[in-house]
């Protein structure tokens, strides 16, 4: 449950919330005014962890470590490298290895997802556009993964080979994926959407 301070963090564990995501203003918001949407305030997140009980999470810029080095700092109990935050580096995504906290990371087809699990993400995420409660987009992106899986398991191990150089992905974690018939870590979209695990 996305909350901007402590009383909605409070009123979200109250009402069953299994975590909260402490956020400073809606994303989208921030982009559409035309400013730079960042890692929220770390007074803000604080004050969100001190509370409530249920696990606080917080999110950083793609590709800028030294937000997530602040909220490692902050001892939230998880990072989530979002593509709804202004990029800090269109190249690069956070080193995941680096930090003990566990990231989540989105995905939009298996490629991508591979990618951020190799980086060292814990979690993925396919979601709708941001803001808009619009799921048919985090609809697509899970059926483009799980498409993709499949295609994988049905191939042999050269065919397999030249699949992950197509989505420059490391050939043994496309196997692993291909052999469990799932994603190696756990796989959600957000929005009300189940996928089994």
């Amino acid at each position: 449950m996305d909350v901007i301070n402590a009383e909605q963090a409070k009123i979200a564990e109250e009402a069953g919330a299994c975590a909260v995501m402490a956020l400073e203003r809606v994303p989208a918001d921030i982009r559409k005014e035309g400013g730079v949407a960042r890692m929220s305030d770390p007074k803000k997140i604080k004050e969100i962890m001190a509370a409530v009980t249920i696990p606080v999470m917080a999110k950083v810029r793609i590709g800028h470590f030294v937000e997530a080095q602040i909220l490692e700092a902050l001892s939230v109990d998880f990072i989530d490298e979002s593509e709804v935050l202004t990029p800090a580096d269109d190249q690069n995504h956070v080193n995941k290895h680096d930090f003990s906290v566990p990231f989540v990371c989105g995905a939009r087809d298996l490629g991508e997802a591979l990618r951020r699990i190799a980086e060292g993400a814990s979690m993925i995420r396919t979601k709708g556009e941001a803001g808009t409660g619009n799921v048919v987009q985090a609809v697509k992106h899970a059926r483009t993964i799980n498409h993709q899986i499949r295609i994988a398991k049905a191939m042999d191990s050269t065919e397999l080979y030249s699949y992950a150089k197509e989505l420059g992905v490391s050939h043994e974690l496309l196997k692993k994926t291909a052999e469990l018939g799932r994603l190696p870590v756990v796989n959600f979209a957000a929005g009300g959407l189940v996928i089994v695990s």
